[in-house]
């Protein structure tokens, strides 16, 4: 299965939101802009031509990009849809991405998209569909994808293992790769009371392709919304150093969806994370000598 000889040379990414085309087509140097790619929402993409399209083609010929989708609904009942598939395999042709991504999820049923990534039981049963589906998309793009850990508000009485055995189990068995959310593994621990460090020492660093940082809204003491819409706060600034520290650096990219600030705010978290980087690989290194 195809993976990206890409991956391993990127460091720090944001997403490529058509409020912030202007000032990125105006800046098309890595150095300057202090990122080293772009993630791009799939379905945004998926259009027969004009101006994102045009947008997406100049930014790929500086830039590695990401192609991060919404629409798979890989845990659903519903059949998989071919048309979609095809026209992500398609996009995957003409712009070849680093990686494609979605959710672990599922977000509509009976043909109703519910636009928003679901949950999924943590059964045995629901394993089985999933990776069944996860194989068939895989061999319908002709390379792996990562699936990404979501947050969630609601629990099922059925589950039978906690969430980051259900992801491990799901990418081992069907040979995908993992986008690992450390917002949502932060968001998850509060709403559902687990410790965010026993997720995080639960996972196995070859299946972690690369790494979603992001901000969120507390409802109340015990309830987070997981908004991509804030900036990123200092526990899940933790999280995320503490990744590093316990499995290296992964290629990490600053979600933003909601709430757009200037490009040049979202530039400084950027090099937050940089620095996190830098210090990481620091670090290891002074183990090493």
């Amino acid at each position: 299965m195809q993976r990206s000889s890409d991956a391993a040379f990127l460091g720090v990414g944001v997403g490529l939101r058509p409020k912030h085309y202007p000032r990125i087509l105006e800046t098309l140097d890595p150095a300057k802009l202090g990122i080293d790619f772009f993630e791009a929402i799939s379905e945004n993409y998926m259009v027969p031509g004009g101006r994102p399209l045009r947008v997406l083609e100049e930014v790929r010929g500086t830039f590695p990009v990401v192609l991060h989708g919404v629409s798979l609904n890989v845990g659903s009942a519903d059949p998989l849809d071919p048309g979609y598939l095809a026209e992500l395999a398609a996009l995957a042709r003409r712009y070849e991405p680093a990686w494609i991504s979605d959710h672990l999820c599922w977000t509509g049923v009976d043909g109703h998209n519910l636009h928003d990534p679901l949950p999924l039981p943590y059964t045995e049963e629901a394993l089985a569909h999933v990776v069944e589906r996860v194989r068939r998309v895989q061999d319908r793009l002709g390379r792996r994808i990562a699936l990404e850990n979501v947050s969630s508000y609601f629990a099922y009485r059925a589950d039978a293992m906690p969430e980051w055995e259900f992801l491990v189990r799901v990418a081992e068995r069907a040979d995908c790769g993992i986008l690992l959310d450390v917002n949502n593994i932060y968001v998850n621990s509060v709403n559902h009371r687990y410790d965010p460090y026993a997720f995080l020492e639960g996972l196995p660093r070859e299946r972690i392709e690369y790494v979603h940082v992001a901000g969120h809204y507390r409802q109340a003491k015990d309830l987070i919304i997981d908004t991509d819409g804030a900036d990123v706060i200092d526990p899940v600034w933790d999280l995320l150093e503490h990744t590093y520290r316990i499995f290296g650096v992964f290629p990490t990219l600053l979600e933003r969806d909601f709430h757009l600030p200037p490009l040049k705010q979202l530039l400084g978290e950027a090099a937050h994370i940089a620095r996190l980087q830098e210090e990481s690989h620091a670090h290891r290194h002074a183990q090493r000598a």
